[in-house]
C-alpha cells in the first residue's frame, strides 16, 4: 500500500514537472517584454503625472504622491503666507503715506521706509516660493517620465562586483611589483 501511493506522488510529481516544462517552453521570454513594453507608455506617464502623482500611480510607484502632496502643499502654503504679508505690507505702506501711522499693531512707529523693505522682502520671498513650487511639479514631471522609461528595465540577480588585492610588476621594470586592487563585473 505505501509503496504504491510512493509511486503515484511519483508519478504526479513527474507529471506537473512535465507540464511546467511545457509551458514555459511554448512561452519565449521576448515575446512576454514586448507585450509588456508596448502596453507601458512614458508619454502617458507624463500626461497622467499632470494631475500631481498620476504618473506615478501609473509607473506603479504610489509611495511617492504623498511626497510630491506633501512637498506641493508646504511649498504652496509658504508662497501663499508671504503674499498674504506682501498685500498687507503694501497696503500699510500706500495707507502710512496719508497719515504717517501704522494700523499693524506689531508695527507701530514703523517709518514708511521699514514697511517698506518688509513689503520687498515679502514680495522676493513670495517669487522665490513660486518657483520652488514650478520647480517641484516639474520635477513630479520629470520622476514620471523617466521611471516610465525604466519601468521595462531588467535588473538582473546576476550582478556582482568583485574586489581582490593583487600585486603587479612595477612600471619602471626590473622585479619591483607594485600593490594594485582588481576590479570584475559580472553582468
Amino acid at each position: 500500500m505505501r509503496k504504491s501511493l510512493f509511486i503515484i506522488g511519483l508519478l504526479l510529481c513527474f507529471s506537473a514537472s512535465v507540464m511546467a516544462q511545457e509551458e514555459l517552453v511554448s512561452v519565449r521570454p521576448s515575446q512576454v517584454t514586448a507585450a509588456v513594453k508596448s502596453d507601458h507608455s512614458p508619454t502617458k506617464a507624463l500626461l497622467l503625472s499632470l494631475i500631481p502623482g498620476g504618473g506615478q500611480i501609473y509607473n506603479r510607484q504610489a509611495w511617492k504622491v504623498p511626497i510630491f502632496y506633501a512637498a506641493l502643499g508646504g511649498v504652496g502654503y509658504m508662497a501663499y503666507n508671504y503674499y498674504t504679508e506682501m498685500v498687507t505690507f503694501k497696503q500699510e505702506y500706500l495707507r502710512i503715506g496719508y497719515d504717517g501711522s501704522s494700523s499693524l499693531p506689531n508695527y507701530q512707529g514703523y517709518p514708511g521706509s521699514s514697511i517698506y523693505n518688509l513689503y520687498q522682502s515679502a514680495n522676493k520671498n513670495f517669487q522665490t516660493f513660486c518657483i520652488v513650487t514650478l520647480a517641484v511639479y516639474g520635477f513630479n514631471l520629470l520622476d514620471a517620465y523617466v521611471f516610465g522609461h525604466l519601468f521595462d528595465f531588467n535588473v538582473s540577480d546576476d550582478l556582482s562586483l568583485n574586489l581582490s588585492p593583487a600585486l603587479s610588476p612595477a612600471a619602471g621594470g626590473g622585479f619591483a611589483v607594485a600593490p594594485t586592487l582588481n576590479m570584475s563585473f559580472t553582468f
